[in-house]
């Protein structure tokens, strides 16, 4: 019941005109920048970001969880009408949603994206409501070794349940490890890694370098493939909406199953892309219709969206009770957080009530409104890929450039932008993920302080990290995902094959 007064709250917060209005530019923003492939959800947020700098937080963080809300409904209106996936956890959707446009059903394929999307978040925003004041509650009793823990659980899981080599992985973190550590001493006051230049005083923005590996790093490589747009049209009717929702509801288990995956991917750093190719593979292996999976089944398309939405959503859980992001797109939001003052983490639902409890209501609304936005516009947004790719890019470019230069006024922000935007492709190349390293340029002066502050209280001893079971049970979980990779292959090599046994090695005569 507390929950709920408190949320009742946050609608009275949100429910004002300007608040309303900005949701649906955020919503309609965030749908175009879905239906934009190269750009993102956490691209566009990383863009848009400094358009919120003179609003307050709570509008702020309304338009931004908008745009989030609308790039992850705007990534099915190209998977489904032109095969090419918006965003990448709409890969999986192109599988059974393109065929379905080809054989004349677009309308039906995009109204049970939209529609299974709508349910993954509703879901996950329930979880949410009720699981983050506990999980805040219960992160007060967090010291210095408990929060470096924490931190260290969530680099571990990067390398353990990522996707791709480990030490790739561990590169790109390391790379974020050294760019955290440029400019100011937090504890000492010294300078660092500034090698006599005073623009690195303030070390690097995560802002700037977001911009640039998202933004101008996908528009070089989207440049480099030369896109061309060209697909099915689509128009929603009533009509064709109300067939659809007649067939959802026999597809009920997969729903459900499908959130549960994507709650647990959004809450680990797994990611709404895993999310959506495992319950993709989960809905193919336990359909009844299974083997038609690929031909155009409009299961094939809920399962992938739902699993997609309850992600992205529930990404937003750790990021707010505890301060660490679970997604790109939440380490932007975090880094948005402190640049308007506020510290993510168990005191925010203490010190910050109002600023919380409106943006939880605000995903309730803003999911609403997103389904309602794609499910009227779907022919205005599929028109834009109509438009030249290369009139696009240069608008992106300048878009992203404007931005950089926003955060501090200053133009080595701008040639900052740029050369992260050629590491970004060079990473995109080489296969090298972009996600450790956001993760670690925006924790990584914060796990750095925890671990110093948690030094000087044990006087150097490491043993505070196991020195009660609540540390040494996070300590010894982050140490297990670590070496995961290492442990599976291990198993994997003990393990006999099927099949075979001591008699079928034996020599037949």
């Amino acid at each position: 019941m507390t929950e709920l007064s408190a949320l009742f709250h946050g609608f009275s917060v949100i429910l004002t005109p300007m608040n309303m209005l900005l949701m649906l530019v955020g919503i309609t923003l965030g749908v175009l920048i879905g239906v934009l492939p190269g750009l993102g959800g956490a691209n566009g947020v990383a863009i848009l970001l400094p358009l919120t700098f003179t609003m307050s937080p709570t509008s702020a963080i309304i338009m931004l969880s908008c745009i989030y809300w609308g790039a992850l409904f705007g990534g099915a209106i190209t998977s489904v009408l032109f095969n090419i996936p918006g965003e990448p956890w709409s890969v999986a959707t192109t599988f059974d949603g393109y065929p379905l446009a080809q054989k004349g059903q677009a309308g039906q394929a995009l109204t049970a994206a939209f529609t299974s999307s709508f349910v993954g978040a509703f879901v996950a925003v329930l979880m949410i409501t009720f699981m983050a004041p506990l999980v805040a509650k219960f992160a007060l009793k967090f010291g210095p070794p408990e929060f470096f823990a924490v931190y260290l659980l969530t680099f571990c899981s990067f390398v353990g349940m990522g996707k791709g080599s480990p030490f790739k992985i561990l590169a790109s973190m390391a790379i974020g490890f050294a760019l955290a550590a440029v400019g100011m001493d937090t504890v000492t006051g010294q300078l660092r890694l500034t090698f006599g230049f005073e623009e690195l005083m303030r070390g690097f923005d995560f802002l700037i370098a977001v911009i640039g590996l998202f933004g101008i790093g996908e528009i070089l490589l989207s440049m480099e493939e030369g896109l061309a747009f060209s697909g099915k049209t689509a128009r929603i009717s009533p009509r064709v909406v109300l067939e659809t929702w007649k067939q959802l509801p026999k597809y009920w288990m997969t729903s459900v199953r499908s959130s549960l995956v994507g709650m647990w991917m959004g809450i680990t750093p797994g990611g709404a892309t895993p999310a959506s190719f495992m319950s993709y593979g989960l809905a193919k292996k336990m359909s009844k219709d299974g083997a038609k999976f690929g031909t155009g089944q409009l299961e094939g398309v809920v399962a992938p969206e739902t699993a997609a939405h309850a992600a992205g959503t529930s990404a937003l859980l750790p990021m707010l009770a505890l301060g660490i992001p679970g997604s790109p797109t939440a380490a932007v939001l975090l880094g948005g957080l402190l640049i308007w003052g506020l510290q993510p983490g168990p005191l925010l639902f203490v010190e910050q009530k109002d600023f919380v409890w409106g943006l939880i209501a605000s995903m309730y609304l803003g999911n609403l409104a997103g389904l309602i936005v794609v499910l009227t516009t779907v022919p205005l947004f599929a028109s834009i890929l109509r438009i030249p790719f290369s009139i696009i890019a240069p608008v992106i470019v300048v878009i992203c450039a404007i931005g950089a230069f926003t955060v501090h006024n200053a133009m080595m922000d701008v040639w900052l932008m740029l050369l992260f935007g050629v590491v970004g492709y060079v990473f995109k190349k080489l296969d090298y993920p972009l996600a450790p390293l956001v993760l670690a340029l925006v924790l990584g002066d914060k796990a750095e302080d925890s671990f110093r502050q948690a030094m000087l209280v044990s006087q150097g001893d490491l043993s505070i990290m196991v020195a009660n079971p609540l540390v040494g049970t996070i300590t010894g979980l982050a140490l297990l995902l670590l070496f995961w990779p290492l442990l599976s292959k291990l198993v994997h090599k003990l393990r006999p094959p099927k099949g075979s046994n001591f008699a079928s090695e034996q020599p037949v005569d």
